[in-house]
């Protein structure tokens, strides 16, 4: 009895639910919808390029101007030397440097910056005066601070300023797009991609089919539509023009430091100061397309930590400061940007409430008693509506994650935006108690900080140059001999074990390209500068089957010699005998034996 009672109760309130959720629910649709046909619209006009005009021929040139990349960090000791390492190798643009922010307070970070400096000419760190973390604008100032004293210092100048996080995989050409288009824009947005992962890494297929809508769809409309573009965060190129137009409008302050997200402020502030942005339509060169890639959160926890943020500093801390006010269009924006304050709770309330139906009623048909809810239905031309318009914009998800995933992978959409729901409800209700207990009690808003990952080797290898590449670009041997060996190459010979076989290159040569291509150091090592107790920090089958050796323990890392390329195998095997981070220094077969038979 009391159980019939409860579920009538429930049923009541279910029922009341339905027609404002419904309502809401068709609103937000349309408006879904209205964007996919203007989208659509637009690709059959062929208002939206594939291809950027400037790289549909080949003597399409232009001069490299001088890029300074921004890396603000916290507590990212992990993962900045495989981010540089990598990228530095990756990278087929060469007037870059790397200015990597840190905070006083975090050692770790610090070491790991000053070692890396040590071995890349091009990377400098910028210490913040005050310990961290404050927010990250305030790190991305004072790293501006910094270049304009290397500016004073060697007499020159940077150009363009790119800002990237810790955990960025840059693509190859992405700089040569910033350089071109800097040429009319004041801000150009490389797109942003999450890394493929496997299906069961649920959360993260949640970014992997968000990113993949935005990239193809909202960011291009935002563009067509005369609206700001926001920025990414990663990826995107400001030339000293448009910094400077933001020094001077807001007393010298290029980055909002009171901002949680100062990258979607700053599209909105040069948006505002008549500068010109351009999201740079996604390209496939070669079998990659031309975007930023990264890890996003893994977990329920992190992504919800993540996200509450970006909520936090789109949807409140941006309403905040900038209102309703602007052109119909930034209004437009703003509504779409800001109504998941209310549509995240309600999408997930739906989710409950299709459930609650769902149950009860074959709770009903097993019972043989009515269904509860059948006297409350909702009209039939409304129920048609919705699901009609949930379809349509399930269908357009799938069609984008498909392109970059996969048609297997996108099939699993559905399924992740059910528990999407949840995390962007959970995520909305911690952003909107962070912000009303900061304002009570008249605290700042800090920085929240999600935990960074770099992808292993083996997820970095389509990003690196050819090896035939690198020594046909350093004049160490001719493409016509690259393209012969390549010809003649049997199963299990290298290329460049072909080249120096045949004589075409000496193994010194060999080493100084796998050098550039991987970004390792590499050079001759002497027996007599290393300490034999060093050397034997590892066990000897480890040394002679994996043919590493140690010569150099400092800052917490241990360096070691080996004329093979390290792998992810080799890292793992390490990490069970020391807890030290394994820096790797390329030598020749030959100086390695050598090395070898002197110390073990």
């Amino acid at each position: 009895m009391c159980l019939h009672v409860g579920l009538t109760w429930c049923d009541v309130g279910v029922a009341r639910c339905l027609f404002p959720l419904a309502l809401i629910i068709l609103i937000s649709g349309v408006d879904d919808l209205a964007l996919d046909a203007v989208c659509l619209l637009a690709w059959l006009r062929r208002r939206l390029p594939v291809k950027p005009a400037m790289f549909e021929s080949d003597d399409a040139g232009h001069r490299e101007k001088r890029i300074a990349i921004f890396v603000p960090l916290w507590h990212e000791h992990a993962v900045i030397a495989g981010m540089v390492e990598h990228n530095t190798a990756a990278i087929n643009y060469s007037n870059y440097h790397f200015f990597i922010g840190a905070y006083p307070n975090d050692d770790p970070t610090l070491d790991a910056v000053r070692d890396l400096e040590s071995r890349f000419q091009h990377v400098h760190l910028a210490v913040c005066p005050h310990n961290g973390p404050t927010s990250k604008a305030d790190c991305l100032n004072w790293i501006y601070q910094s270049v304009l004293l290397f500016e004073e210092h060697h007499n020159t100048r940077f150009e363009i300023v790119v800002t990237h996080d810790a955990e960025d995989l840059i693509h190859p050409e992405a700089f040569s797009f910033i350089n071109a288009y800097a040429d009319e824009y004041d801000m150009v947005q490389i797109p942003v991609l999450p890394l493929p992962t496997p299906l069961r890494d649920v959360v993260h297929g949640i970014y992997c089919d968000e990113f993949a809508e935005w990239q193809i769809k909202d960011m291009r409309m935002r563009q067509l539509m005369g609206s700001f573009v926001p920025s990414n965060g990663v990826g995107t190129g400001f030339t000293r023009r448009a910094l400077e137009k933001l020094a001077t409008a807001d007393h010298n302050l290029i980055f909002e430091p009171d901002c949680l997200t100062e990258d979607y402020e700053n599209g909105l502030r040069l948006h505002k100061l008549a500068c010109k942005q351009m999201f740079v339509p996604l390209t496939k060169l070669g079998n990659s397309m031309v975007a930023t890639r990264e890890f996003f959160p893994r977990t329920a926890r992190s992504a919800i930590r993540q996200r509450s943020r970006w909520i936090l500093g789109i949807g409140l801390q941006c309403w905040e400061r900038n209102g309703w006010r602007g052109s119909w269009s930034e209004k437009y924006w703003f509504w779409r940007d800001r109504k998941g304050l209310v549509g995240n709770p309600l999408s997930f309330l739906s989710n409950l409430v299709f459930l609650y139906g769902a149950l009860t009623w074959v709770v009903a048909q097993c019972t043989g008693d009515p269904w509860g809810l059948a006297k409350y239905s909702l009209h039939p031309s409304l129920l048609v509506a919705t699901l009609a318009i949930q379809i349509i914009q399930s269908t357009v998800r799938m069609s984008c994650c498909a392109q970059h995933y996969g048609a297997m992978f996108a099939l699993a959409v559905p399924l992740r935006a059910v528990l999407g729901n949840w995390i962007n409800t959970a995520a909305t209700w911690k952003a909107v108690r962070s912000y009303v207990l900061a304002r009570i009690r008249h605290e700042p808003l800090v920085w929240v900080k999600t935990e960074h990952a770099y992808p292993s080797r083996s997820a970095l290898v389509e990003h690196k140059r050819k090896l035939g590449e690198i020594l046909v670009g350093s004049a160490y041997v001719e493409e016509a001999d690259v393209l012969r060996a390549l010809e003649n190459l049997r199963p299990g010979l290298r290329l460049g074990e072909y080249l120096v076989q045949h004589g075409k290159i000496t193994e010194e040569e060999l080493y100084e390209a796998l050098s550039l291509q991987h970004s390792l150091p590499s050079g001759r090592l002497e027996p007599w500068i290393i300490n034999s107790n060093v050397a034997r920090a590892l066990p000897r089958r480890v040394v002679r089957d994996w043919r590493v050796l140690p010569f150099r323990v400092s800052s917490g890392n241990m360096f070691l010699a080996s004329p093979e390329i390290p792998t992810d195998d080799l890292t793992r095997i390490l990490r069970g005998f020391t807890r030290l981070s394994p820096r790797f220094h390329l030598v020749t077969p030959q100086n390695f034996e050598e090395l070898a038979e002197r110390l073990l």
